[in-house]
């Protein structure tokens, strides 16, 4: 629900501000006060295509803000889910489109491009007028009404998790066919691959640790005289050897240990040095012995690494990671080796999952045609009333080409505005006045579930009375105060007819001093609504009669939530001012 709009610097509006409640809301005021302007901007926040044209004349920028409220609202929930970005039931779309062309878009503060802006726009506002895009000629929106109305959600659910699973066992079957056409090819490579790799019999770590020896190996002179330097420095200096040395300290610190008991853990540490010492010396003797061990196996480590790093670089890894290539080669192989069986299985799961999607297929078909009987006969109904005597109103449910995740329907919305006329998709209907009462007997027929009452966006009626009178226009405003019942409706209209359904009513006037043209809105109170309501009659001289009708017109308004409605909408502040632009600007 539409809960307040913003805007600045839009068109002829300088600054306005507008608070809205449920229920039906009405504009109304002069032919050429701007009461399409609010629809323009609204359009605006909501994703819809504008340029420069729409920026006040003399203004860096126009501005507009729309708040919602999305408790319900279970579509809008998803998309902002979607994008991570925090709600707490409320939505403010912001819109800034500045004097040179350039756009920005906003979603509670968050930047956003404006093709994302307009698919959450989709979900918030659906406008229905004479020029406008309607929601309600996409064959897509007009499954979603109807699987709506016949409250075909489990069934929905239903088809679309039958169409993942059997899309899944599908790419599985695939995948498993595409190895079987080269099965045996590969069959043979990986043995012997495997073969290969059996015989290397390579141990973990094996690589690195041959690495490190065959750095040693081709080092070994240079470490062989290193090794015996260490020696000869520690333990055969011709003087005194490191080992002698610490050995003759070691004697008199004990010495000087028994004369004073403090020093004994000096000794201590003496004695444990020659320990380490000794300890290291016969570690360097062991590694100059081992250097001389064995000749000619320098010889053998690097034939070993060579056998390694060859079969490496044809699998393009690493030495490292042989042993995992063999343990994924062994997979592979158990795998295509066991494919045919696994092929039965396959199949055989395919052909279950095909039967579990045709059977939800069908449910939800029968449930759709079912439903669409219903639904078309509840608008021809509504036709009948709105203008369009002889009206028919049609959905056909037909076989799809291709079943999918929305099921094996394909659902089109054809209408007949007049006797004698075949039935026509609702998109081809020539009457832009006639699309617009068409839309709102959707809608007012669709809206009498409360499944589909809450997944409503704020419906908006541009002038949706056009080309109509007396007791039709009556109903019509009836049919807009109905849906205005269950969910939130606003409506441009002339009529007074219509104006008197309203929960709430709202007069959009335009100013002007000579030099500057402004448009303001007042939302108004009981007694301004009959001196509306009688200017709508009465003309430019509002008479004592017209009032006195005004008012017996307004005297079966009030119902459910209409008070609330109308409190809301006379407690809305409302700012305006000055300077028009050169054009209005074009609709998108």
């Amino acid at each position: 629900m539409l809960t307040h709009i913003q805007i600045r610097d839009f068109a002829i509006i300088d600054a306005v501000e507008l608070e809205l409640g449920p229920g039906l809301t009405v504009l109304t005021g002069e032919t050429g006060a701007g009461k399409s302007i609010l629809v323009d901007a609204l359009l605006l926040s909501a994703g819809g295509r504008a340029g420069a044209e729409v920026v006040r004349h003399g203004a860096e920028r126009a501005e507009v803000s729309a708040t919602f409220a999305i408790e319900k609202n279970a579509a809008a929930h998803t998309w902002l889910n979607e994008q991570s970005i925090e709600h707490e039931g409320e939505c403010v779309l912001r819109r800034v489109i500045s004097a040179d062309g350039r756009s920005r878009a906003y979603v509670n503060g968050q930047t956003m491009s404006v093709q994302s802006l307009r698919q959450l726009g989709e979900t918030l506002v659906d406008v229905h007028g004479q020029m406008e895009y309607q929601s309600l000629v996409r064959r897509s929106a007009q499954r979603e009404l109807l699987d709506q109305s016949g409250e075909h959600r489990e069934l929905v659910s239903a088809v679309a998790e039958a169409w993942r699973t059997l899309s899944q066992v599908k790419e599985e079957r695939d995948r498993a066919a595409a190895s079987v056409q080269d099965r045996e090819a590969r069959l043979e490579l990986l043995r012997y691959h495997l073969s290969e790799l059996q015989a290397l019999d390579l141990k973990e770590g094996e690589a690195e640790e041959l690495g490190a020896e065959r750095t040693r190996l081709s080092q070994r002179g240079r470490l062989a005289s290193g090794a015996r330097e260490i020696i000869q420095l520690l333990r055969e200096a011709e003087d005194v050897s490191a080992e002698q040395a610490i050995s003759r300290a070691l004697s008199t610190a004990r010495h000087v240990g028994e004369l004073d008991p403090t020093f004994a853990p000096m000794a201590q540490l003496i004695d444990e040095s020659l320990i380490a010492l000794r300890e290291g010396v016969e570690a360097v003797e062991r590694y100059e012995s081992d250097l001389d061990a064995d000749p000619q196996r320098q010889e053998w480590v690097e034939e070993r690494l060579a056998t390694m790093e060859s079969i490496a670089r044809k699998h393009r890894v690493e030495v490292g990671a042989l042993l995992g290539l063999q343990a994924e080669l062994q997979q592979e192989f158990q795998r295509l080796d066991s494919l045919e069986a696994s092929m039965a299985q396959i199949e055989k799961r395919l052909e279950e999952a095909q039967k579990k999607f045709r059977a939800a297929c069908d449910k939800l078909t029968a449930a759709r045609k079912s439903a669409a009987k219903a639904l078309s006969t509840s608008i021809s109904a509504l036709m009948q009333t709105l203008g369009m005597p002889g009206g028919k109103f049609q959905i056909e449910v037909r076989a799809a080409e291709s079943a999918g995740v929305n099921g094996a329907d394909d659902i089109e919305f054809l209408v007949s505005a007049n006797p004698g006329q075949p039935p026509r998709p609702l998109a081809k209907v020539a009457s832009g006045g006639e699309l617009s009462r068409i839309s709102l007997a959707i809608q007012v027929a669709a809206v009498q579930t409360d499944a589909m009452a809450d997944s409503l966006a704020c419906l908006v009626f541009d002038e949706v009375d056009a080309g109509v009178g007396g007791g039709v226009a009556e109903i019509v405003g009836r049919q807009l105060r109905t849906l205005g019942e269950r969910a939130q409706a606003l409506c441009v209209t002339h009529l007074p007819q219509v104006a008197s359904q309203a929960h709430a009513h709202v007069r959009v006037t335009k100013l002007t001093d000579g030099k500057t043209t402004r448009t303001a809105l007042h939302p108004l109170t009981a007694d301004e609504r009959i001196e509306e309501i009688a200017r709508m009659l009465g003309g430019i001289n509002v008479t004592d009669k017209a009032r006195e009708h005004a008012a017996e017109m307004l005297r079966p308004a009030p119902a459910k939530g209409s008070a609330k409605a109308a409190a809301s909408a006379t407690k809305a502040p409302a700012k305006a001012a000055a300077a028009a632009p050169k054009k209005k600007p074009a609709r998108r």
